[in-house]
C-alpha cells in the first residue's frame, strides 16, 4: 500500500479489527499520540513520590506520554484488550474470607499475560506490516514506558475509573491491555467517557486506603505494590491490612458494580495453575526455592522472586488464626538465610505471642 488514500486506511482499520478478533482479542481501538493532560498528571504524581520504589517510572518521566519519542515516526497507538477472568477459579470472596488460604490476584493465576499477549500482538503487527507501507512499529505489553490506560481510553476501550483501572461498560475491568505503536495515519476512534458517577465503592473498600481520592492512587500504600513491586521490608503499618493477600489485590475490582458485566475468558492459558486460586498458606510457605521456580514457570508471579514470595506469605501467616500448624511453619523459617524473611517471620510470630 503506497501513498495510501484515506479510504485505504479506513479499510485497513477495519481489517485490523477483524484480525484482532481472529487472534483472540475482545476489542481493539486506535488513538492519536497527544496526552497533554495525562502527562501533566503523571509528572505531578511523580513529584508527590507516589511511585515509591518504582524508579523506572521516574526514569522515563514524560516520555511515557510521548510515544513518538520512544519510537520515532509514531502517529497512532493501536490498543487491544483481552479478558482474563478464569472460568473455574475458586470464588475470590471465599478465599479472602478464609485466612488460612493465600489470595493471589486473578490476573496471575495462569500463564504470564506478557507472553500470551505479546505473541498475539506480534502476529497482528505482522499482518498490518504485510498489508501496508508501514516503516516502523513496536509492540508493548506492560513492558515499556507507555501510558497504556490513557491510550486505551482515547481509543475507546473504556474509561479510567476512580481506582485508576480501565473499565469497560460491557466487560468490566478484568482484562489485559497491549499496544502497537505505528507510523500509519489510521482513523482514530472516539474517546470513552467516564461512567463512575457518584460511586466510591473502590475508595471505601481499599484495605490500605491507597486510593487517596477519586482517580488518585498512592502506589506506596497499594497492596499490589507492597507485595509485587516492593523488594524491601513491607512497612509494619500495612501488614495487618494485607490479610491473606500474598500476590496483588483485587478488592477495588471485586466491589466495582461494572464488573457484573465481566466476561470469563476462553483462553486456556489463563486457567489457574498449581491450585494457586486458593491453597493453604502453610503449604505455600513450605515450598523450597526449586519448587517455587518449577511451579511459577511461565507465570507472572516468578518476577517477584522466592524471597519476596516467602516474605509475603510470612505476613499472611502472621494474620492467620493462631494454631500449632501456623506457629510450627513460622518457626521453621526463624533462622532463614534471608534477613528479609527473618524479619517478617519474627513479626508474624509476635502476632501469635499476644
Amino acid at each position: 500500500m503506497s501513498a495510501a488514500a484515506p479510504n485505504d486506511y479506513t479499510a485497513l482499520a477495519a481489517s485490523i479489527r477483524q484480525w484482532s478478533r481472529e487472534l483472540g482479542f475482545q476489542q481493539v481501538g486506535i488513538a492519536g499520540i497527544d496526552l497533554p493532560e495525562d502527562e501533566a498528571r503523571l509528572l505531578q504524581w511523580l513529584e508527590q513520590g507516589r511511585h515509591g520504589a518504582m524508579e523506572y517510572m521516574e526514569r522515563w518521566g514524560a516520555r511515557r506520554a510521548r510515544p513518538q519519542e520512544l519510537v520515532p515516526g509514531t502517529l497512532r497507538v493501536i490498543s487491544v484488550r483481552m479478558d482474563y477472568l478464569p472460568t473455574n477459579a475458586q470464588d475470590p470472596d471465599e478465599i479472602l474470607e478464609n485466612p488460612e488460604l493465600g489470595y493471589v490476584s486473578r490476573y496471575a493465576l495462569g500463564r504470564d499475560y506478557h507472553k500470551v499477549l505479546r505473541r498475539r500482538l506480534a502476529k497482528l503487527a505482522e499482518k498490518i506490516q504485510a498489508h501496508s507501507a508501514s516503516l516502523s512499529h513496536r509492540v508493548f505489553v506492560d513492558s515499556g514506558p507507555v501510558l497504556e490506560k490513557a491510550f486505551a481510553r482515547n481509543a475507546g476501550l473504556g474509561w479510567i475509573g476512580k481506582h485508576t483501572n480501565l473499565i469497560n461498560r460491557r466487560a468490566g475491568s478484568y482484562f489485559f491491555l497491549g499496544e502497537i505503536l505505528t507510523d500509519l495515519p489510521l482513523p482514530v476512534d472516539a474517546r470513552e467517557t467516564d461512567h463512575c458517577g457518584t460511586c466510591r465503592a473502590c475508595i471505601d473498600v481499599c484495605p490500605t486506603q491507597a486510593i487517596v481520592g477519586p482517580y488518585e492512587l498512592d502506589a506506596t500504600r497499594c497492596i499490589s505494590y507492597l507485595t509485587i513491586e516492593l523488594r524491601s521490608s513491607i512497612p509494619e503499618q500495612f501488614r495487618k491490612a494485607l490479610g491473606n493477600r500474598i500476590y496483588g489485590c483485587d478488592d477495588c475490582q471485586l466491589v466495582c458494580p461494572w464488573n457484573k458485566f465481566a466476561r470469563v475468558t476462553s483462553e486456556a492459558d489463563f486457567v489457574p495453575r498449581h491450585a494457586l486460586d486458593g491453597s493453604k498458606l502453610v503449604e505455600l510457605f513450605a515450598w523450597t526455592e526449586q519448587e517455587f521456580l518449577a511451579r511459577t514457570e511461565g507465570s507472572a508471579i516468578r518476577r517477584i522472586g522466592y524471597e519476596c514470595w516467602i516474605r509475603n506469605i510470612a505476613v499472611a501467616l502472621g494474620n492467620a488464626p493462631s494454631s500449632e500448624e501456623v506457629t510450627h511453619a513460622l518457626e521453621s523459617r526463624r533462622e532463614d538465610p534471608s534477613e528479609l524473611v527473618r524479619e517478617h517471620v519474627g513479626w508474624a510470630l509476635a502476632q501469635h505471642a499476644t
